[in-house]
């Protein structure tokens, strides 16, 4: 599977990443057919300044326009998953679901996901496309890892209640959780990025510590580990991982393997207490 998005490529280069896929699927081998494709629409696409209405969000016009120009880019007919990767407050849903149904029929997509959406708009989307007898959302693409869970309280439930596969993003949180410490100590340099601004946090570096000193006692992988423990959480389909080298990649794979001793997910559990099941986190 891969997870992109339109604007990805950022500035002048928006777009760029959708092409660098399309590349690949054009070197043929039935790339395409083995690939579960996703995309996202709703920021701007224009070359500079604030975009012209319908040119950015998801109006039906914005959607229509940046599908055409997303399989272009993608060198595909068609797209497995087109998310929406913020939500909306301009548009209605049934306006966003009537533009879904018409690229449906087309067949330029097979389903609608959502990226970034609290419960509530996951119920909401999904009672209006009832409402109009049509599918709804899917999957739910939200920032979700050991030490970002307030998606428990919500989001993770809302997809549950609703059927959606979610997609975890980030989640290793920019690095932090893959041994963000111990790096910076094995390679002399400071850890750049959110992981320094993170680490500049007392409190959340004696976190991320504690974290590698139990993984050490086990002779576990940080990195692995993460990715293995969201494998392990309710809803969750499979994380989004963004490796840089071949070698991050085989260790991401080896995180599907890897099975988790109970000693371990309570240590886990100590050293990043999730928020609790809801309602009962907030409600008593």
């Amino acid at each position: 599977m891969f997870g992109t998005a339109n604007v990805y490529g950022w500035g002048e280069n928006k777009g760029r990443t959708e092409e660098i896929i399309g590349t690949w699927f054009g070197q043929g081998g039935g790339r395409r057919e083995k690939t579960v494709l996703a995309t996202k629409v709703y920021g701007s696409m224009a070359a500079e300044g604030d975009p012209w209405p319908n040119y950015d969000r998801l109006s039906a016009l914005n959607i229509r326009r940046a599908v055409d120009a997303s399989l272009k880019r993608l060198n595909t007919d068609y797209i497995d998953i087109y998310q929406f990767h913020h939500v909306d407050r301009l548009t209605p849903f049934e306006e966003i679901w009537q533009a879904v149904e018409v690229l449906i029929q087309q067949g330029k997509i097979l389903y609608a996901g959502s990226s970034n959406f609290p419960g509530r708009k996951i119920a909401q989307a999904n009672e209006a496309a009832a409402r109009s007898g049509r599918l709804g959302l899917v999957s739910e693409q939200c920032l979700y890892n050991l030490a970002e869970r307030r998606a428990e309280l919500e989001i993770i439930p809302a997809a549950e209640a609703y059927g959606l596969g979610v997609i975890p993003w980030s989640p290793l949180h920019g690095g932090l959780l893959g041994g963000a410490i111990r790096k910076a100590s094995e390679s002399g340099r400071t850890a750049t990025g959110r992981s320094a601004d993170a680490l500049a946090n007392s409190s959340v570096r004696a976190q991320v510590q504690a974290y590698e000193d139990l993984l050490d006692k086990h002779g576990l992988e940080p990195g692995e580990v993460a990715l293995a423990w969201l494998l392990t959480r309710p809803g969750v389909t499979g994380p989004i991982v963004g490796p840089r080298t071949p070698e991050q990649l085989a260790s991401a794979l080896r995180a599907v393997e890897l099975e988790l001793s109970p000693e371990v997910l309570a240590g886990l559990d100590e050293v990043f207490p999730g928020p609790g099941p809801a309602p009962e986190a907030f409600a008593w």
